[in-house]
């Protein structure tokens, strides 16, 4: 048995240690992996500092949230038209925008032609009836001029000034605060002749608009007058009816 064993060693010979590949631990191939990831993310984050250098962080991240989804078409802002009407005018028509005042602090206005020819920024609009002549062949203001019709004798001049509009003249009347309490049956005649329907309804501090022409006639369509009564338990402001107002496109004359 002992020789059997030792010729057995003998064949075999002498025993050496297999050698095996050497294979990295888990914990290092973290650390690459790791490692790899953060070049990565700086070199992403330098490429978007570059593609957006001026741009804020929080703009960046929006940006970057928003990738991939559907543009936001903006509507551009609705250009102006003349007197801040809503719809362009004609080329061959006036654009006019009468305003009354509402309260105190808000005063009466007459634009024509995107030009203001009665407000608080020329400083011509005061307490009573504001009244403004315009040419109508031309479009050229004529004169213009308030008339207090609380406190005073100006019924009477109003009426003159009324009546010396030449024709072919554009008459535009606004009240500011009281129009009515020395509104006297000359000056409601004159206007009543130009074809105001509500001067004879003029109350204390009614609001009232009128648009009128001299020496010729305005399409039916166009809107001319209005109204509003002062009431205590619908007043807008303390004492005061609301502001009212009329707009349109008078048909300029023909060449």
């Amino acid at each position: 048995m002992k020789g059997h064993s030792g010729q057995e060693s003998q064949e075999l010979g002498p025993s050496h240690p297999q050698q095996l590949p050497v294979v990295p631990s888990a914990g290092a191939l973290k650390v690459v992996l790791l490692v790899f990831a953060c070049l990565c993310a700086w070199y992403s984050g330098y490429l978007l500092a570059e593609l957006i250098p001026d741009a804020p962080l929080s703009s960046a991240a929006y940006s970057i949230r928003n990738i991939g989804e559907r543009p936001v078409l903006k509507a551009p802002a609705p250009k102006r038209q003349k007197c801040d009407h809503w719809t362009p005018c004609p080329s061959d028509t006036y654009a006019y925008r009468l305003l009354s005042g509402g309260g105190k602090n808000k005063y009466a206005k007459i634009c024509f032609e995107d030009n203001l020819l009665m407000g608080e920024k020329l400083g011509n609009v005061a307490r009573g009836i504001n009244i403004a002549i315009v040419n109508y062949v031309t479009g050229n203001v004529t004169a213009a001029r308030c008339f207090d019709m609380y406190e005073g004798d100006n019924s009477g001049p109003m009426t003159e000034f009324i009546q010396s509009a030449p024709s072919k003249s554009l008459l535009f009347m606004v009240t500011y605060d009281d129009g009515s309490t020395r509104l006297k049956d000359d000056a409601k005649n004159a206007i009543e002749a130009l074809g105001s329907r509500e001067i004879r309804n003029m109350k204390f501090r009614s609001s009232w608009v009128f648009l009128a022409a001299k020496g010729f006639e305005l399409p039916s369509e166009i809107e001319r007058e209005k109204i509003n009564h002062s009431d205590t338990k619908n007043n807008r402001y303390s004492g005061w009816p609301a502001e009212i107002q009329i707009e349109g496109c008078i048909p300029r004359e023909p060449s």
